[in-house]
């Protein structure tokens, strides 16, 4: 009997010590379970039969507060497990000092930032480095677990291209932006996950920083909060047929 009661102890630990490091909605879900197992409190009293007896205590839904929390959190675990891949991949490390990864009102944003020596694209050209292309794919990898929206986004500085060419900052930040786009996908990221493949040019430089200053020339990858993306099952497009 000492060796069960032993035993039933250290369970009890481990259950106790797994649950502290859940989140909130886990919690709130695990608390609901134990308020009504059967998911029957409305139709059952405290009584066995039905109608009788006390209204047993219903499930506390999760206040708006939390539910923003539980989607805050999720991102940011989402974030700290890219910065964490970044820092145990030798080959990267020379580009994570390029990568910043932020929680904004938009949601989680993950945005490669370039120099002046072109860290992650050849210098005007769409054309990533292998390096660069192999940490995009392992974003997309990383993406490919959440349901949440993404959306892409190209910048340039503000040089411009020589007078009359064909090709501008707007060509080069799109195609940027869709490059990056393809490689999340080739990562594992869905399709219809990504929401928005936007070019900017030079019309949002980083705040402080001369707009020709190449730090402008970025790429932005942002995982949307689930609030920008209610019903994105809903709103999928059906399939498209193939172009011949």
């Amino acid at each position: 009997m000492a060796f069960a009661d032993f035993m039933t102890a250290m369970m009890t630990l481990f259950l106790v010590l797994w649950l502290i490091t859940q989140s909130s909605d886990v919690k709130a879900a695990i608390a609901g379970y134990f308020q009504d197992p059967l998911g029957r409190a409305s139709e059952f009293g405290s009584s066995v039969i039905p109608g009788e007896g006390a209204q047993a205590a219903s499930v506390r839904p999760i206040a708006q507060p939390e539910i923003v929390d539980v989607r805050k959190d999720r991102l940011i675990m989402v974030g700290e497990r890219i910065r964490r891949r970044l820092e145990q991949t030798l080959e990267f490390e020379e580009l994570k000092d390029h990568i910043k990864i932020e929680l904004t009102p938009e949601g989680l944003r993950i945005t490669l930032l370039e120099d002046s020596s072109g860290v992650f694209f050849e210098s005007g050209s769409a054309k990533l480095r292998p390096h660069a292309a192999e940490l995009i794919r392992l974003i997309g990898s990383e993406l490919a677990g959440v349901p949440n929206a993404v959306a892409v986004e190209g910048h340039t500085d503000a040089k411009p291209y020589p007078p009359g060419a064909a090709y501008t900052n707007w060509e080069l930040s799109s195609d940027r932006a869709n490059t990056a786009r393809r490689l999340l996908q080739m990562g594992g990221l869905q399709e219809e996950r990504i929401v928005e493949v936007r070019g900017f040019a030079d019309r949002m430089p980083l705040a402080g920083l001369d707009p020709r200053s190449p730090e402008n020339r970025r790429v932005s990858i942002t995982v949307k909060f689930e609030s920008d993306s209610s019903d994105r099952a809903d709103n999928v497009p059906p399939p498209r047929e193939e172009r011949q």
